[in-house]
């Protein structure tokens, strides 16, 4: 999804249009996480742009990109360039833990 989105429309509060923004990408990544994965895929992850124009885009991580969101409105822009685009994910798996065996002093045991 690479999209532009207006913040100031006529004869809408800018409150909820913000509001829609946010409806339209939380309802996007929902969407495109329900699809297929492919075998040998672990789960749906995203690339994420925010940002004034699509040339001066920051990327911005997925869990942050409604707080880019905000802090783009909060700063009086007129509109919001969002792009976010799937790709595969695959879990790393966790590393083993070693577990530690304490060592016991062998002058303190009983005879």
């Amino acid at each position: 999804m690479r999209k532009n989105f207006p913040l100031h429309i006529d004869g809408r509060h800018p409150d909820r249009v913000l509001d829609a923004v946010k409806h339209d990408v939380r309802k996007y990544l929902k969407r495109e996480r329900r699809r297929d994965l492919p075998e040998g895929i672990d789960f749906w992850d995203f690339d994420c742009k925010c940002g004034l124009q699509a040339a001066d885009a920051e990327v911005v991580h997925v869990a942050a990109l409604v707080a880019a969101i905000d802090a783009l409105a909060k700063a009086q822009a007129t509109s919001i360039y969002i792009e976010i685009l799937a790709k595969h994910g695959k879990r790393a798996p966790k590393p083993e833990l070693i577990p530690l065996v304490a060592e016991e002093p062998e002058d303190d045991l009983p005879e």
